[in-house]
């Protein structure tokens, strides 16, 4: 009895670290490189245990129930230790884009080093599920309850952790399960022990030893840590004050040398070398930048704050009441002071901030924000924030604010935002005052009108949302340098208000690009602003090279302004920047920085797959007849594209209802394991047996995934103002019936085939494996172009065409076994 509870909870642990070790290196990725490459960490997990899974197939003969504890203790332990190992050589890559054949090769090495680590959890839940004397059903249960617990508790070791100590906890996690295993004691010593076996067959040593190394890695001043962050090497030494990892961020804080203060959009009529002030530099993914400023003795010493365009909505007069979306480092709050406003509230997402701000040694008092009575810190994401309160404002301000830390250069681009949609905006503009207005700044390129285009399409698409018909009246937009900033009422600014604003900006030297009874400054402005429809603004935004579309909940990637829907304009771009030297204008650099990784890792995915999946599982075909690999093939390619266009829909869709990915990674992931498991066990007493049944079945999973597109986005729209966890209970009734659904696919083709015959088995698993792992990729890419409904059209589409599939593969008696 113990024997078979030690092997449980060994899979168990296995599986949960296999799921932590996923979601850690999300965050990982973030720092390195973008926040986009979450489905990368997908594609690789799934590649690499696939991959493992089909070294087992090949070696069939040599693994039995006879040696089941030392092979599960061998490969558990080789689990633990490539992944310290394969977290060292990462942090050490260099993954950036350049038109050169070693960024292949870089991403290549990159993709290799992390799918090491879950090879080797593919071949113990290999092992597992198929040498065990235990009941398959149970086994596999344990493997579901692990998975599915992994991906709550990542998320209690990250805000315990910085990420690369918490992935060395996740070895010692799995390095006990190694342990457990070998006190199941199933079976003997093979006669060939593997290489390095007397290390590998020590996994409490094993456990101990990473064990002692996080715990010091977690206290030392000198721990591990990238070394090459979004292209660049660090600086750290002598300037590094703090540095603290969460689930959803890094936050490092740098001295800086006093001296003039840091403005976002100064004035060219600012003076210098009239103020000198303390100020240090705090860093959020490696390269999110905002400044926290030592509170001044008096306030008419942070007056260099009038100076900046980002507050030119504080020169309207009789605003009382703020709030300021995105604390930082209390930048905008201060900001607020100056200008005299009386009640400030301070609403940021990352509690890292705001325990800086209020209660961190050395930086509270010198920020001095929480002594201030009229500041009120509140702990939330704004979206939801404001949908849930009744307070009203003034202003409501927004300064290069993107809820995971978006870069200016514009290489969040492939990663949803809700801040920057329709849906969100006309949230904002809804807690206003009747005079109130709500400032947004954002990257300008004087050339060039791209996430200022975009900005003004989304404010003019959730002006007609509330029913405003001329919405010239409504809106303030002036720039200064790269910065430009949005003001936007929601009643028509008064004559008294535009004179405020004009006046501020020509005081001020600041650019008008937009201003009620004044021509817009570009065609494109004036074009945007002269839509007297939502289908007119639509028409006209898409037909431009630039994407400048309001960005939507089912679009919401506001920063993505290539239209991947238009491969002519983004071979254009593309051109562009390649004659320019590798540098395009304003936010297209990023755009073609991230659009060409989603290439350049759909090439690298391809590549891994053919040669470690598809090509050593050919074999398996010999002999097998045409219609039987025909309509296999299709079938399990379908499967794999219609399951992860799903997962990657409701994980894009469910990021901007949570308010963040990790939220969406860790409730998404958590739901569709179980329910999926769920849905496999409940398939062998429910088999699919007949054509009626398998149409059935069929038809009902691909209904429920197309109707999500027509009645989910009202629910959560209704629903965005309900808590963090009301949200999370609701997106866990929304996606278990699809998990359940869809988990009878996998074993339900199986069956089939094996009723037929068995050897092809093998091709059909690899064909599943490598068919999610390249999909993972392509839902990401029709996503941004199409719209998260379009892919989840796709993947109920794919669920629907199984039918002729499996009538091609056959129903044969034998598949009741």
């Amino acid at each position: 009895m113990r024997a078979k509870y030690c092997f449980y909870l060994g899979v168990a642990l296995v599986t949960a670290s296999t799921l932590m070790l996923q979601l850690i290196q999300t965050r990982i990725l973030s720092v390195m490189v973008w926040y986009h490459l979450a489905f990368f960490v997908i594609s690789v997990a799934m590649f690499g245990m696939t991959a493992g899974a089909v070294w087992v197939y090949l070696r069939r003969d040599q693994f039995t129930e006879n040696t089941l504890s030392h092979d599960l203790t061998y490969f558990a332990s080789a689990f633990a230790i490539t992944t310290v190992v394969a977290l060292l050589v990462q942090l050490t890559l260099v993954p950036v884009v350049m038109r050169s054949i070693t960024s292949l090769i870089t991403w290549t090495e990159l993709a290799i080093c992390m799918s090491l680590p879950f090879f080797f959890s593919g071949v113990v839940v290999s092992l597992a599920l198929t040498r065990s004397p235990y009941p398959i059903g149970q086994v596999y249960g344990a493997d579901m309850i692990g998975a599915a617990a992994g991906c709550l508790g990542v998320l209690l070791l990250l805000n315990s952790a910085d990420a690369p100590s918490a992935v060395m906890w996740v070895a010692v996690f799995v390095a006990a399960g190694a342990a457990l295993f070998a006190y199941a004691a199933i079976g003997t010593v093979p006669e060939r022990p593997g290489p390095l076996s007397l290390v590998l067959q020590k996994p409490v040593p094993i456990a101990i030893v990473i064990a002692l190394v996080a715990g010091a890695n977690t206290v030392t001043d000198y721990r591990i840590h990238p070394l090459i962050v979004k292209g660049k090497v660090e600086p750290r030494a002598n300037s590094l004050l703090f540095e603290r990892w969460n689930s959803f961020s890094r936050v490092i804080v740098f001295r800086h040398p006093k001296g003039e203060p840091h403005l976002w959009g100064p004035s060219p009529r600012t003076p210098r070398g009239r103020w000198s002030i303390d100020q240090r530099m705090m860093n959020i993914d490696g390269i999110a930048a905002t400044a926290m400023y030592r509170f001044p003795e008096q306030l008419s010493d942070a007056e260099f704050l009038k100076y900046d365009i980002t507050n030119l909505a504080y020169h309207l007069p009789d605003r009382q009441r703020a709030a300021v979306i995105g604390v930082g480092g209390g930048r905008d709050v201060l900001s607020a002071m100056v200008f005299g406003v009386g009640s400030i509230t301070a609403v940021e997402i990352n509690p890292i901030f705001i325990h800086l701000l209020t209660h961190e040694q050395g930086f509270a008092e010198y920020a001095g924000l929480s002594t201030v009575p009229a500041v009120e810190f509140v702990t939330d994401e704004a979206r939801s924030w404001f949908a849930r309160t009744e307070q009203t404002f003034d202003i409501i301000q927004m300064t290069l604010i993107d809820t995971w830390a978006a870069t200016g250069a514009g290489a969040f681009t492939l990663s949803e935002n809700g801040l920057y949609t329709t849906e969100g905006w006309r949230i904002f503009l809804s807690r206003l005052q009747p005079e109130g207005v709500f400032t947004v700044s954002r990257w300008y390129a004087p050339d060039a009108i791209n996430e200022t285009g975009r900005m003004i399409s989304v404010t003019v698409a959730a002006l007609m949302d509330l029913g405003v018909k001329d919405v010239e009246r409504h809106i303030f937009l002036a720039a200064s340098d790269y910065v430009a900033t949005l003001v936007v009422a929601r009643a028509p600014l008064s004559a008294e208000a535009v004179d405020k604003l004009v006046g501020a900006a020509d005081g001020l030297g600041f650019r008008i690009l937009i201003a009620p009874g004044q021509a817009p400054a570009s065609e494109v402005l004036r074009r945007i602003l002269s839509a007297r429809s939502p289908a007119d603004l639509q028409a006209y935004t898409s037909s431009l090279d630039l994407d400048l579309t309001p960005a939507t909940d089912n679009r919401p990637f506001f920063f993505n302004q290539l239209p991947l829907s238009k491969p002519v304009a983004l071979l254009k771009r593309a051109r562009e920047a390649f004659y320019r030297g590798g540098t395009a204008q304003g936010v297209a650099t990023g755009n073609l920085s991230a659009t060409a990784t989603l290439g350049i890792l759909l090439v690298v995915a391809f590549g891994l797959v053919l040669v470690t999946i598809i090509i050593p599982v050919r074999p398996a075909l010999a002999d097998v007849g045409k219609q039987l690999v025909i309509g296999g093939t299709g079938y399990f390619l379908l499967i794999g594209i219609g399951f992860m266009a799903v997962e990657i829909g409701l994980l894009q869709r469910m990021s901007v209802f949570l308010g963040h990915p990790i939220y969406s990674l860790s409730v998404v992931l958590f739901t569709l394991i179980l329910a999926t498991g769920i849905g496999s066990l409940i398939s062998e007493k429910l088999q699919l047996e007949s054509r009626a049944r398998l149409m059935l079945w069929a038809i009902v999973t691909a209904a429920y995934v197309a109707s999500l597109p027509l009645w989910l986005p009202d629910l959560l729209l209704t629903l965005n103002s309900a808590t963090l966890g009301v949200r999370a209970t609701l997106c866990v009734l929304i996606i278990a019936p699809a998990g359940v659904l869809m988990g009878f696919g996998f074993p339900t083709g199986m069956r089939l085939i094996s009723a037929v015959d068995r050897k092809p088995t093998p091709w059909f698993w690899g064909i599943n494996g490598a068919a999610g792992v390249l999909a993972a990729i392509l839902a990401v890419a029709c996503s941004i172009a199409f719209g998260i409904s379009t892919t989840l059209t796709v993947g109920a589409i794919c669920y629907l065409l199984l039918i002729p599939c499996a009538i091609a593969i056959g129903f044969r008696p034998a598949a009741r076994a």
